[in-house]
């Protein structure tokens, strides 16, 4: 795989040069220069295909001319050894269950590619590689889990101080060893801008071996695109219907990731970019102007993005022609009031339990079923397990959720972070002692 910036297009690189530097120096972000089509032959084949196996013949045809085959596969079968399952909630739509991972969100699915590929191409190498990442919610615990105890890998999480649940922070302020998390007083696209800056920053580049471990690093995007497939394969075993899945966005990376599997060759009929009050895609297919404002505070802290890092690569994938986004992507957004009547209607009429990501995503889902008259089947990604999200949940649904037990045991461990101003001055300080 050959990659471009999202600033550059003359300039290439190689898939390990993208993974291990993250961001390009121009502040694009890393694009493939070609998303090849899978073979027929794997499409005949899908109904019978492990969801390992799967992971594997993506992985295989976007990386084969960079990573060794062997190793692809043994880090794909790694990667998704748990289940995504799709659930029916009512008639032809379901919820495709993405938290049965270790941590309990959608993320791990990246994480776990991401650490293995970054581990096998740092083997032989002297220099310690440095992570930064940002987090609005689930990728600190995802990313600091992944990256747990691997060697010659140090990681470094930025989180906005008051704006993720407890379980969110206790999964990323309680790992210790090689991850360490720095509680900033500000908010998500702070903590983006803080990482961004300190990668082009010159200073701190010549004192660490720097990458990213958000989506805006291409190595989170591919396997997100993994479980596009399964769902798909799941749902073609009852019904030969088309298929619309719907979102909850809020960086995009988990859309871009069904982009991916699109161009490759996936018939999905359409996608629904769902979000809530940081409704700034929902403004941009609305106009045609994309205008990133502050993010405001929701129950659905992890879609609190005001510049949605990947919006560039969204737009790549269709070549810049807005006519072709919007007729590919419809966009919703929901306020907290309708997120949380819609957890007890779910709860009370179906027995479900919805997190408040996942019931954005259900409500968008919803609206284009209705408004556009088709006969499909809907999914809408459940991206977190609900009991991530207790202080929202209950209320939502006036009773008890029961904890998991890995999160039951995590709350009694203390938290561990360091308590940092949104200054960049005070965070390169910090950054240039490590």
């Amino acid at each position: 795989m050959q990659l471009y910036s999202t600033k550059n297009k003359s300039k290439l690189f190689s898939f390990k040069e993208a993974v291990l530097k993250g961001l390009p120096s121009d502040n694009g972000l890393f694009m493939p220069l070609e998303i090849p089509k899978l073979p027929n032959s794997f499409f005949e084949e899908l109904p019978n295909l492990s969801f390992e196996e799967i992971a594997f013949q993506v992985s295989k045809t976007l990386l084969a001319d960079s990573v060794e085959i062997e190793t692809l596969r043994k880090i794909a079968y790694e990667t998704v050894n748990f289940e995504a399952p799709t659930v029916n909630i009512h008639d032809n739509i379901h919820a495709l269950e993405l938290f049965h991972g270790p941590t309990l969100a959608f993320k791990d699915f990246g994480a776990r590619f991401m650490a293995r590929l970054m581990s096998h191409f740092m083997e032989g190498e002297n220099q310690k590689l440095h992570i930064l990442v940002a987090t609005s919610g689930d990728t600190g615990g995802a990313v600091g889990k992944g990256f747990l105890g691997v060697e010659n890998i140090e990681v470094t999480i930025l989180y906005p101080s008051g704006k993720v649940s407890d379980v969110q922070e206790k999964q990323l302020t309680t790992l210790g060893k090689n991850v360490r998390a720095l509680e900033i007083n500000g908010t998500f696209d702070d903590c983006q801008a803080l990482v961004k800056t300190a990668f082009l920053d010159s200073d701190v580049n010549q004192h660490l071996k720097l990458t990213s471990a958000n989506s805006i690093n291409i190595s989170r995007l591919i396997p997100q695109s993994f479980y596009y497939f399964e769902a798909y394969k799941q749902l073609r075993k009852q019904n030969n219907l088309p298929v619309v899945f719907s979102i909850p966005s809020g960086n995009f990376g988990n859309l871009c990731g069904g982009l991916f599997a699109w161009k490759m060759g996936l018939p999905v009929a359409q996608f629904v970019a769902s979000t809530n009050s940081n409704r700034i895609f929902t403004d941009y297919v609305e106009s045609g102007e994309f205008q990133p404002k502050p993010s405001v505070r929701t129950i659905s802290n992890a879609m609190d993005v005001g510049n949605p890092s990947n919006f560039p690569r969204l737009t790549e994938v269709f070549g810049n022609q807005f006519p072709e986004i919007k007729g590919q992507i419809s966009a919703y957004s929901y306020s907290d009031s309708e997120t949380e009547k819609i957890m007890r209607e779910i709860d009370q009429k179906h027995n479900y339990t919805l997190d408040p990501h996942g019931a954005v995503g259900y409500l968008g889902l919803q609206a284009y079923l209705k408004e556009s008259g088709i006969e499909a089947n809907g999914i809408f990604l459940e991206t977190a397990h609900p009991a991530k999200f207790l202080d929202v949940v209950e209320p939502a649904l006036n009773r008890k959720v029961d904890l998991p037990k890995p999160l039951a045991e995590l709350m009694d461990k203390p938290k561990v972070a360091i308590q940092m101003e949104n200054d960049f001055e005070e965070f390169k300080a910090f950054l240039m002692k490590l």
